[in-house]
């Protein structure tokens, strides 16, 4: 029900969000509710010259009249400021100039070699201008109305750090405290663990490499029953996982305490149910939420793992498709790490599958139905 398609490239002139499906009479002014959550995209220690460049802004191009939605599709454009240094490499028009610029020494871990080859192009900027990070503004901006949706719901969202560079910090979940994350160079909450973290990513970035880590976002106030049991492609674990892995870098998700338990009995896995008047609850939580598909009215949590960026500056081995000679992988500009930032495009798509799991369940053509029956629902809930 809620369907999200971008375009636009890492150097082109702007990114183009298109969000369908988000019902009429959703609060929605961009500098409020979108702005900010580009700017946490942006941040975090470790970032590279781009985000000296770039200060994220959403445009609403449809879809918003006088603050609130109207019901039909949101449009949105975020302008690459980028683009007035590569005008000319990346204009549609024919010319000569892309000849300047054309990246043929393709990097391992990136998309460069595969995407050459299934699409037939020598010249591998065809590639990673589309499959660059820079892509996940779009995601984040259409996750903000996402997770402006939730928040009308009573859900509200969550995203840190916690492992960077093989060093752990978690810090335990403070709802309270979330403006230790935005204050926290590396975005957790284990102030302890950051001076140890940064030093790491310093000597990495000496050393011309980079550094991946593990991410989470979790969401509180989710209703009991969201996703299905039904079919493979309803369970909404599912959903979560394809989401998260779609993400730039992205190579592994749990959902809850996945890894772990597999390592354990089954006495210390499952989450026992208790009877506390009103409502079914749990007082542990390693299933993350879902159980079955299906929310459980606990807080859903997801965790994913982020590989190092694929750009080095002592590149790899690699070979030139036009020469077929060895080479040094080819050097774009880059990050030393980026996995504070993944933490908001996590988040981002969770939001947008949460959203849509939402709207499945509750669908209407406004927010004033969707709340009523919301808050119909929580009260057969509490009276199970």
């Amino acid at each position: 029900m809620l369907r999200y398609l971008s375009a636009g490239e890492s150097h082109g002139p702007a990114l183009t969000v298109l969000l369908d499906g988000v019902p009429a009479g959703l609060e929605l002014v961009a500098s409020e509710h979108i702005d900010p959550w580009l700017h946490r995209r942006q941040g975090g220690y470790g970032r590279g010259r781009r985000m000296v460049i770039e200060s994220d802004s959403a445009e609403l191009l449809a879809g918003v009249r006088a603050g609130r939605t109207t019901g039909a599709p949101i449009a949105m454009q975020i302008i690459n400021k980028d683009w007035r240094n590569w005008a000319e490499v990346m204009a549609p028009e024919p010319g000569q100039e892309p000849r300047k610029r054309a990246l043929t020494q393709a990097r391992p871990g990136h998309a460069d070699l595969a995407g050459g080859i299934k699409y037939g192009h020598k010249d591998l900027r065809d590639v990673l201008e589309r499959a660059s990070a820079r892509e996940t503004a779009s995601r984040v901006a259409a996750g903000a109305v996402a997770l402006r949706l939730l928040e009308a719901a009573g859900v509200q969202g969550c995203a840190r750090v916690v492992s960077l560079g093989g060093i752990p910090c978690d810090g335990g979940m403070d709802w309270d405290g979330l403006t230790m994350l935005d204050e926290s160079p590396i975005r957790s909450f284990d102030q302890g663990a950051e001076a140890a973290i940064i030093a790491r990513i310093d000597q990495a970035k000496h050393d011309g490499d980079t550094l991946g880590g593990i991410i989470e976002a979790r969401f509180r106030g989710v209703p009991v029953g969201l996703g299905s049991h039904t079919q493979w492609d309803r369970k909404l674990d599912g959903r979560l996982a394809q989401a998260a892995m779609s993400i730039q870098a992205i190579k592994g998700v749990e959902i809850g305490d996945g890894w772990a338990n597999a390592l354990k009995p089954g006495s210390q896995v499952h989450d026992a149910i208790y009877y506390e008047v009103p409502l079914y609850r749990r007082r542990t939580n390693r299933s993350g939420g879902l159980e079955g598909g299906i929310t459980t009215g606990e807080e859903v949590v997801v965790r994913a793992a982020m590989k190092p960026i694929a750009t080095l500056m002592s590149p790899l081995p690699t070979v030139d498709v036009v020469t077929h000679q060895a080479a040094d992988a080819a050097r774009e500009r880059s990050d030393t790490t980026a996995v504070p930032a993944a933490s908001i495009v996590l988040l981002a798509m969770s939001a947008l599958i949460l959203a849509d799991a939402l709207l499945e369940k509750f669908g209407a053509d406004t927010l004033r139905e969707i709340t009523e029956r919301l808050a119909a629902y929580r009260d057969y809930v509490a009276n199970y």
